[in-house]
């Protein structure tokens, strides 16, 4: 539907759509900021705190698609001024977790981000298609099956002006450099250098980014 709109010349239709996911937001109890663009739906699914838990998004943020908001107890979702999201794309912040994306973010279709922990990220990061923030994980270490064990959970952080390729995974408690790259499909097991090159699973440093 959204690219017969578009090869129809029909872009008003996504305008009166972001109007009225705007006021369907509000209604929500949900700030949003001014020109608000969304092409598809929201899947909203609000279990948090009343006063504890809160969506924010700042202004200019356009979603190219459809996205899934999902709050749980203390959970928040702080998205600032000219974010981007493609689409399909799924956020859920749970516990006393934030996902906090700054200024100038741009995010690829299909990425999750699972926050029981803060995730944040800094301004101006691109992040490609179908990658995984998990800054929770299933416990492994009590005996029985896996299913019910206790989660843990550690925050992560991605430093400004970074750029992870598609389907990067990042684990909980990890800390992504200023500038760092990191391949696709890699999975990152431990801290960057800022400008690092990391790539491979799990991932290794092959360089720097202003010296290649």
């Amino acid at each position: 539907m959204r690219s017969l709109i578009k090869s129809w010349r029909l872009n008003f239709l996504f305008r009166f759509n972001s109007l009225i996911w705007k006021i369907i937001l509000k209604l929500n109890g949900i700030k949003v900021g001014r020109n608000f663009y969304i092409e598809g739906v929201i899947y909203l699914k609000l279990n948090g705190i009343r006063n504890l838990s809160k969506i924010e998004f700042g202004d200019n943020v356009n979603i190219l698609g459809d996205i899934d908001i999902r709050t749980r107890e203390e959970g928040c979702i702080l998205i600032s001024d000219f974010v981007s999201f493609d689409n399909d794309v799924r956020l859920v912040a749970a516990r006393s977790g934030k996902i906090i994306i700054k200024k100038g973010c741009e995010i690829g279709k299909g990425c999750i981000f699972n926050a029981g922990a803060d995730v944040f990220l800094e301004e101006n990061i691109l992040i490609g298609p179908y990658c995984l923030v998990q800054a929770s994980n299933h416990g492994i270490n009590d005996e029985g099956d896996i299913k019910g064990q206790k989660y843990k959970h550690k925050p992560i952080t991605i430093g400004k002006g970074s750029w992870l390729a598609a389907n990067v995974v990042i684990l909980p408690g990890i800390i992504i450099g200023k500038g760092s790259v990191i391949g696709a499909s890699a999975i990152v097991t431990k801290d960057t250098y800022p400008n690092s090159i990391n790539v491979g699973n799990p991932s290794r440093n092959i360089g720097n980014r202003l010296e290649s």
